[in-house]
């Protein structure tokens, strides 16, 4: 099972995948959540309602469930395994620990333990960095597997086919170059 980070879902919208662009992409996640194998948490959810755009209208009339709980005890138990890892590392400031407790990323993290499932997120493990807790780093310290979007298609066997677009497309495709 993959677990998406909210970049993967803003990224993918805002950019290479946009819903008006690629909506097999969409599909895609509709798909492969219904055979539960794409799932993301509900503190994802709310951090994709902060901007009402085509997106969230996405994930409001999107598919049943696909925002999991994080309610769950043994998903609350690993979270703070994780908060205390965090806070107890010396690497990272107070500010970028306050910012790590508030976000979903150590939710996700510890939902893809708990269900020994796949993160996916663009973040990039940092072995330095201060100012931030990167998920990776997180992911890494607990053995949970960590990937992006395009491993985690090519896992899923994932292929956008092009087809020619409207009338219009095709019209604009015939007409001589000037």
């Amino acid at each position: 099972m993959f677990v998406l980070d909210s970049n993967i879902l803003i990224e993918a919208h805002k950019r290479y995948y946009g819903l008006d662009l690629c909506p097999g992409f969409w599909e895609c996640l509709r798909h492969h959540h219904r055979r539960k194998r794409i799932v993301s948490l509900d503190r994802v959810r709310v951090e994709l309602s902060r901007e009402p755009d085509s997106l969230w209208r996405w994930v409001r009339e999107g598919p049943a469930g696909f925002f999991a709980s994080s309610r769950d005890p043994s998903v609350a138990r690993a979270f703070g395994e994780m908060m205390q890892w965090v806070r107890d590392s010396r690497q990272f400031v107070g500010a970028a620990q306050a910012e790590f407790a508030a976000a979903a990323d150590g939710w996700l993290a510890a939902y893809a333990r708990v269900h020994g499932a796949v993160l996916v997120t663009h973040e990039r493990y940092a072995p330095n960095v201060k100012r931030r807790v990167p998920l990776p780093n997180v992911c890494r310290a607990f053995g949970v597997p960590c990937v992006d979007t395009f491993r985690m298609l090519r896992d899923l066997d994932a292929r956008f086919e092009w087809r020619r677009g409207a009338p219009a497309a095709a019209a604009a495709d015939a007409a001589p170059p000037t």
